[in-house]
């Protein structure tokens, strides 16, 4: 068993300590305080234009991300990414899928595919590479069974996790967080949170 201490975060949540914030802010204390070192991605903040669908990116061959035309954080993003040894990523639930900006980062990751013109679909570049790990955390105004399974939030996590070449150890997903104004993450899933980034560490 090997113990992780690079940990990137990607959060694609619009609120600030909003649930999604707040169970990061729970997982990331966990971590520290278990010896890892963090880095908060807040995709609100950060600088990352649309995809051209240019497929520029994908026609480079080799396992190395391809490198896009546009000027932007995204390459800095992707080094981030390759350089950690561990994620976390978060995106709340709206209108049945992740938020809009977790979805334009999720877009630009097709740097990891490899995609000649004369291919009718792409080879990820990460496929066969040794997988890392990643801790998956999503909400939304229904239930969280209901959520879950109902909506794509939790399935597009894990596809952007597999593209980056990780394996998610969990999903923490909230139910029933458009109760309040001001809501305040349950402290069973405070319990949860932390539990699954010390599993995040050590599997």
């Amino acid at each position: 068993m090997t113990t992780m201490n690079k940990i990137l975060v990607i959060n694609g949540s619009y609120r600030d300590d909003g649930i999604t914030d707040q169970a990061v802010a729970v997982a990331v204390a966990a971590l520290k305080g278990s010896g890892a070192e963090t880095e908060i991605i807040n995709l609100r903040e950060y600088p990352i234009e649309f995809c051209l669908n240019c497929r520029e990116c994908s026609l480079q061959p080799g396992e190395s991300p391809g490198k896009c035309v546009l000027d932007d954080g995204m390459q800095a993003l992707i080094e981030k990414i390759e350089a950690a040894q561990g994620f976390i990523l978060a995106a709340p639930t709206n209108f049945g899928s992740v938020t809009a900006i977790f979805k334009r980062f999720m877009e630009r990751l097709i740097a990891y595919a490899y995609w000649p013109w004369d291919k009718p679909y792409p080879q990820f570049r990460k496929a066969k590479a040794p997988r890392k790990k990643a801790m998956l955390i999503s909400s939304s105004a229904a239930p969280a069974l209901m959520g879950r399974w109902l909506f794509g939030s939790s399935k597009q996590l894990k596809m952007a996790a597999q593209t980056i070449g990780a394996e998610p150890v969990g999903t923490l997903f909230t139910g029933m967080i458009s109760t309040e104004k001001h809501q305040q993450l349950p402290q069973k899933t405070v319990a949860k949170a932390r539990a699954m980034a010390i599993k995040l560490l050590t599997a």
